[in-house]
């Protein structure tokens, strides 16, 4: 099946005792038994639901994947895969991570002494460089938040595969309409579904597919054993998020790339970054790990630290806020918000000015979006 009808049946099944087309929220803790241990399949809604069941085999199918795991959060699933390793292990990560990705590396794991390098990913020589005997990992996040800058995926896990080091890809900028990185030889993909799949700010989650059965079979024990798992109601919501992800996607993609252009040519803009501009050092690699760019631009204004936070205060259609991915425009301060938890140092050392500012751009119509950034940019 081609993805927009993965997105819309994948892991949909029609409810078998009423012919409900959409699948029943199952808002309960426990399942009855026919005898001890003789059960449908279910026996504890930490463990296994049906609702995470039909989200889990959606998110799997779509990413191209044998096997998906739900979480609560896009968080609790990216400590979940580290928490694979075990202590004295070495993780390569890309330098230009989401804060709190950053955050909980570098203040939460590094207490069980697993060790962190946080390198540019654009460069395979460098990832090469950073392997060491107690490499395990190597985490990428491509496009990055918020360079958006991308790695060659297919490169680095070739090279991680020939000495037996994991690769996992945080693909939620990318989502699985325009990127798969299973297919570029990655093993596990990590999503935060709050954003794109679920689509429209109303659920947190997160999600991680793997084709691997040994390490389907870790994360499910993880998954178990620590229970940061997705209530009933919020993988409905979810599900019903992916039945859209394909056609969101398109106009996400045509209005960020319309508006990247604009800003490209504004007399107050120093720099845009936008894997899908041709003055973006990595659009030839865009072009061919990517369907599409995505939804997501950065940019640096010509101008103060205080006029940058002034113009992000001043919009009317784009909304001041943390996250992104929902069908409405978002902007905001990434050095006094979503990554705050960074370093200013190491912020300044990535490109990564105060006065940047990421836009997630939403489907409405692109000249009100721009007409709102004029007149907030003066």
């Amino acid at each position: 099946m081609k993805l927009s009808t993965k997105c819309i049946h994948s892991g949909n099944h029609p409810d078998p005792s009423t012919g409900a087309i959409m699948p029943p929220i199952y808002q309960t803790s426990t399942y009855v038994q026919e005898a001890p241990g003789k059960h449908k399949g279910f026996e504890y809604s930490r463990t296994q639901n049906p609702t995470r069941k039909a989200l889990e085999e959606n998110l799997a199918a779509i990413e191209n994947g044998r096997h998906g795991l739900c979480f609560a959060s896009g968080m609790a699933a990216t400590s979940t895969a580290i928490e694979l390793l075990k202590s004295g292990d070495h993780v390569i990560s890309g330098g230009d991570v989401y804060g709190g990705t950053y955050r909980v590396f570098t203040k939460v794991f590094t207490n069980y002494h697993i060790g962190f390098d946080f390198v540019d990913t654009t460069d395979v020589l460098n990832v090469k460089s950073r392997i060491n005997e107690k490499t395990r990992m190597i985490w990428l996040e491509s496009p990055t938040n918020p360079m958006l800058r991308l790695a060659d995926i297919e490169e680095i896990s070739k090279l991680a595969k020939s000495r037996g080091i994991l690769v996992a890809v945080d693909n939620t900028f990318a989502t699985p309409a325009l990127q798969n990185p299973l297919d570029l030889g990655a093993d596990i993909v990590v999503h935060s579904t709050t954003k794109y799949l679920g689509g429209h700010s109303d659920v947190v989650g997160g999600a991680l597919i793997v084709n691997d059965d040994g390490l389907r079979a870790k994360l499910a024990f993880l998954q178990n054993s620590m229970g940061a798992v997705p209530g009933p109601m919020d993988c409905f919501l979810t599900l019903r998020g992916t039945k859209t992800l394909a056609v969101r996607m398109k106009q996400h993609c045509e209005n960020a790339l319309t508006i990247a252009r604009w800003l490209s040519e504004h007399k107050k803009v120093k720099e845009v970054h936008y894997p899908g501009l041709e003055s973006h050092p990595q659009h030839q690699l865009a072009k061919k790990q990517m369907r599409g760019f995505g939804g997501m631009i950065s940019f640096s204004m010509d101008a103060t630290l205080e006029d940058s936070v002034r113009a992000v205060s001043s919009t009317k259609i784009f909304s001041l806020a943390e996250s992104l991915g929902g069908v409405e425009s978002l902007i905001e301060h990434p050095a006094s918000m979503t990554h705050a938890s960074i370093p200013r140092e190491e912020r300044l050392k990535l490109g990564f000015e105060d006065g940047l500012i990421r836009l997630s751009v939403g489907i409405e119509d692109v000249d009100d979006l721009i007409e709102d950034l004029a007149q907030a940019m003066g």
